[in-house]
């Protein structure tokens, strides 16, 4: 049942704090794949590409396709129902994918987790668009954003203290199921906690249902916002060098220093994505939301500024001798990383149509992780295989690592681009959501 008042502060922070937590959930189960990758693939005897294709493809497929229903539906039905239901399947999937006995059978239970994850986000950024002005907006789905680096860091620290006390001692099928089991309970808070808010009520003044327009006309409107698929393909190929990066990097460390603890290593690079990463993606929403104020431009200008300086120190963070090195240049890295999220998430929601904020969300993760997800660790574990033919593994990493950090070329271009056309369509945004509000009087 809807709730027709205006939700108090206190309110709207409690809601955007647990969907972070579950938004943090989503990214613990991605990203301990990733962390726990060595044990993985010695335990199954994966090849690089397989594991590749563990840690992307199989789990992007599955995630971006069934977003698109699931996101028709968010935009018609209560959408804390739909969360909830998501958040305990994908925990399902992660507690049974510790029950895996071959490639076949972890690979299933990652397409079930993609399933699952499909639920998450899409509902949510709908949710928080109908609690935040849309002045409010980038600085609201920044904190949302938050959820992956405090995921990534929650991942490496969950690791940290459910592994044995050896650094060659790691159970990581007790990892996967402790984390499954907490999630289906998070998703018995979320149905009991949240109320579902009333669909474009920070854009209509009488907080009134909106009249749904034909899905299809929504639909082609979207698709012909220029500064709608330039976000999406910024966003796109910087994800691209990221995902590489975090699915491969204990991998790479590992090599570097075979003598590191790894479990002093999950612990720092939990820190570092935990205050580093987070901070990026806090301040880069909140100087957006106060640059954007005076040029709307600057959603496009400052990704494009944060993208061109992770391009040089990414390339860098692989060529230094050392793991210290290596974790300096990689804070600095994901400082700038986390910048482009709440930008982007703000773009994704201000410019659909009120009818069509869980689409829009779908449809850009659908681009999002099909190019990033599904491609960049994919891609970067052939590179690593292909660069093993005359090269140590340390040398084929940083190959391929300084290959992949290219991509964040045409993610610099798209941002560039939004930011060329980002007034115009923000513009005819504000119409738009003026005639509807005059409609509904």
């Amino acid at each position: 049942m809807t709730d027709q008042k205006t939700p108090s502060k206190n309110y709207r922070t409690m809601v955007l704090v647990l969907l972070t937590v579950v938004y943090g959930f989503n990214f613990i189960d991605r990203q301990i794949v990733g962390i726990l990758a060595p044990f993985i693939q010695k335990d199954l005897g994966l090849t690089n590409t397989e594991l590749g294709l563990l840690i992307g493809l199989a789990f992007a497929v599955f995630y971006t396709l069934v977003a698109i229903p699931i996101a028709w539906l968010a935009d018609r039905y209560n959408r804390v129902n739909i969360l909830s239901m998501a958040l305990a399947i994908w925990s399902g999937f992660t507690a049974l994918t510790g029950l895996a006995g071959n490639f076949m059978q972890i690979g299933l239970a990652r397409m079930g987790v993609g399933i699952g994850e499909a639920g998450g986000s899409p509902p949510s950024h709908s949710i928080i668009s109908d609690l935040y002005p849309k002045e409010e907006r980038a600085g609201a789905l920044g904190v949302y954003s938050m959820g992956i680096p405090l995921g990534i860091m929650a991942a490496y620290f969950a690791t940290a203290s459910l592994m044995g006390s050896s650094g060659e001692d790691v159970d990581w099928r007790r990892i996967f199921i402790a984390l499954g089991i907490t999630g289906v309970g998070l998703a018995v808070i979320v149905r009991l906690v949240l109320r579902e808010p009333v669909r474009g009520a920070m854009e209509f003044d009488n907080h009134a249902e909106i009249v749904q327009p034909p899905f299809m006309e929504s639909l082609r409107g979207l698709l012909k916002i220029p500064a709608w698929w330039s976000m999406c393909f910024g966003i796109a190929f910087g994800s691209f060098v990221s995902y590489a990066s975090s699915a491969f990097q204990t991998k790479y460390i590992m090599a570097l220093d075979p003598s590191f603890d790894f479990q002093t290593l999950v612990i720092i690079l939990g820190i570092i994505n935990g205050t580093t990463y987070a901070g990026g993606a806090f301040f880069g929403a909140k100087l957006a939301d106060k640059w954007g104020a005076t040029n709307v431009r600057a959603y496009g200008w400052l990704p494009a500024i944060a993208i061109g300086v992770c391009l040089p120190v990414g390339i860098a963070s692989f060529w230094v001798p050392t793991v210290v090195g290596h974790l300096a240049l990689t804070t600095v890295f994901l400082l700038f990383l986390g910048i482009y999220l709440g930008p982007s998430f703000a773009i994704a929601q201000t410019l659909a149509p009120i009818n069509m904020r869980a689409m829009s969300t779908a449809l850009f993760f659908f681009i999002l992780n099909m190019i990033a997800l599904g491609g960049g660790p994919t891609f970067t574990g052939w590179l690593i295989d292909v660069f093993k033919e005359g090269n140590a593994d340390l040398e084929a990493m940083r190959y391929a690592m300084t290959v992949t950090c290219l991509m964040f070329i045409p993610s610099i271009v798209s941002f560039l681009m939004v930011a060329r056309v980002l007034p115009n369509d923000w513009a005819a945004a504000e119409k738009r959501n003026q005639e509807l509000n005059k409609a509904q009087q």
